[in-house]
């Protein structure tokens, strides 16, 4: 798949995402309802961002001496 035909699919479906938003949001009977999992969805993709960060720094291999990483900025 081309770099074209992504973005153009990544428009499209964002720009659904927006009237489908739109509909909820104001012309719904559930305007609070979207406001409220509108803001746990941004909160959660925060939250998981986060805890991804901390995931790969927990597991990361730990460095080498100190000796050797500065033995290799002094042959640079």
């Amino acid at each position: 798949m081309n770099d074209k035909a992504l973005g153009g699919g990544l428009l499209v479906w964002i720009l659904l995402g927006l009237v489908v938003y739109l509909y909820l949001k104001f012309f719904s009977p559930w305007p609070v309802l979207t406001v409220k999992v509108t803001a746990f969805t941004a909160v959660a993709a925060l939250m998981s961002i986060v805890a991804w960060i901390g995931y790969s720094m927990a597991t990361k291999p730990p460095l080498g001496p100190l000796e050797d990483l500065l033995s290799d900025i002094e042959d640079i």
